[in-house]
């Protein structure tokens, strides 16, 4: 038994977890020192490097942690290579539609999963969204919603993998069950973006249709990394081989796509290397094994075997932890892996690896970030537009609670 009973010992972790965020202390550092004050709380002195060594030696670990870090590493290549912008801007020029722009933009540069990364998309927001006469709140919804539309079903990113691996479920099947979740958010994002608006008419480019197999090229090569990464992560779920228990056909898909990024761009070895520059890459890392690190310790303390008692002598309904506990932990922390790792953790794994129940507590969780305030992504995009929180959550809280509620609906009939 360690300093404390493992439930007060949680209840002072997780104070300790809301305060660092809200200090906006780097995620990486929060969810490590979140597990170690666990760990110190709630553990033997001799079990805590037991916990540090499996957690740091783990296969699984070493392949996720290793996956993000190429993930990020991507991102921020395409950054420093310019090709984000080479990618956005072609389009924009090729579809010659705001509307259609503005969904788009925000989920294409989500293709790459860079912290706060609406900054990159929120100065295209800004020009298209004016030829609608969109006002600042409107461009701040957009930017957001539309932004994160993407994730649920993108293969490569830290989330689903991460997810993949503490829900013990396929990410092809938690794809699969986020497809009409996905659909719904375009929908519903399409019409509280959209309706009724229309675009300012100006004077076309006489040259636009001259132009057009210019800006195709240009988005096609400036997107190949990319579609390269996904087609070998398809590859692999098809044939089979027996990695993706552990995650590597993320890792080496990711490697391929920064080897075509780097042979189509011509880079240097000064711009490859400026990635390994940035903070942000080793942050969402160590975030990576921080929620490996914490579940770990959730579990050596015996406090998923609390929930699990509560669960099994009916004292606690399990649908309460799998539809609003993730959901709030995404919401309250900024982040989905918290809200996933945590929930998973505290449920039986019989119950955890249902796919209906895993593609519960991944969306549920995502969900609640998306709409949360201490999402980096929504912290930015308010500081963009200059725009204020109750009036951008009167978009973001109604799209929530459709898309919530069909989430539910898939949930409780399939």
């Amino acid at each position: 038994m360690g300093l404390l009973n493992p439930p007060t010992a949680i209840v002072i972790a997780f104070c300790l977890l809301g305060l660092m965020l809200y200090k906006r202390v780097k995620l990486g550092i929060t969810l490590n020192v979140t597990a170690l004050a666990l760990a110190l709380l709630s553990l033997e002195w001799q079990q805590i490097p037991s916990v540090i060594y499996e957690t740091t030696v783990s296969l699984l670990t070493i392949a996720v942690v290793l996956a993000t870090f190429a993930i990020m590493f991507l991102s921020q290549l395409y950054k420093e290579t310019g090709y984000i912008k080479r990618l956005s801007t072609s389009l924009s020029k090729i579809l010659n539609s705001p509307k259609i722009v503005l969904g788009l933009i925000p989920a294409i540069i989500g293709f790459l999963p860079v912290a706060g990364g609406a900054l990159m998309s929120a100065p295209i927001v800004d020009t298209e969204g004016e030829k609608l006469k969109l006002n600042s709140e409107k461009k701040s919804y957009v930017n957001i919603w539309f932004r994160h539309t993407i994730f649920p079903v993108y293969p490569v990113s830290q989330l689903p993998i991460a997810a993949s691996a503490f829900l013990g479920v396929p990410i092809s099947i938690l794809i699969l069950r986020q497809i009409p979740v996905v659909i719904v958010m375009v929908v519903v994002g399409y019409f509280f973006s959209f309706w009724r608006a229309s675009k300012v008419q100006s004077k076309e480019n006489s040259d636009a249709d001259a132009n057009l197999n210019s800006n195709l090229k240009s988005f096609l090569i400036s997107f190949l990394p990319i579609l390269t990464t996904i087609l070998v992560v398809v590859f692999f779920s098809l044939v089979n081989v027996g990695l993706p228990e552990q995650n590597l056909p993320v890792l080496i898909a990711t490697l391929v796509g920064i080897a075509v990024l780097i042979g189509i761009s011509k880079t240097s070895l000064h711009t490859i290397a400026e990635p390994l520059k940035k903070w942000a890459v080793y942050d969402v890392t160590l975030a990576a094994y921080g929620a490996f690190l914490l579940r770990n310790t959730i579990i050596e303390a015996g406090i998923n075997n609390i929930f699990q008692e509560l669960i099994t002598s009916g004292s606690l309904d399990i649908t309460y932890i799998v539809v609003v506990v993730p959901t709030i932990l995404g919401f309250l922390t900024g982040s989905p892996l918290t809200g996933i790792s945590i929930s998973a953790s505290i449920l039986p794994l019989s119950i955890v690896s249902l796919p209906q129940t895993a593609a519960m507590i991944y969306i549920g969780a995502y969900l609640g970030y998306v709409i949360g305030p201490t999402h980096l992504c929504f912290a930015f995009t308010l500081d963009y537009f200059k725009s204020s929180i109750e009036k951008v959550y009167k978009y973001l809280i109604p799209s929530f609670l459709i898309t919530f509620a069909v989430t539910l609906a898939i949930y409780f009939k399939i």
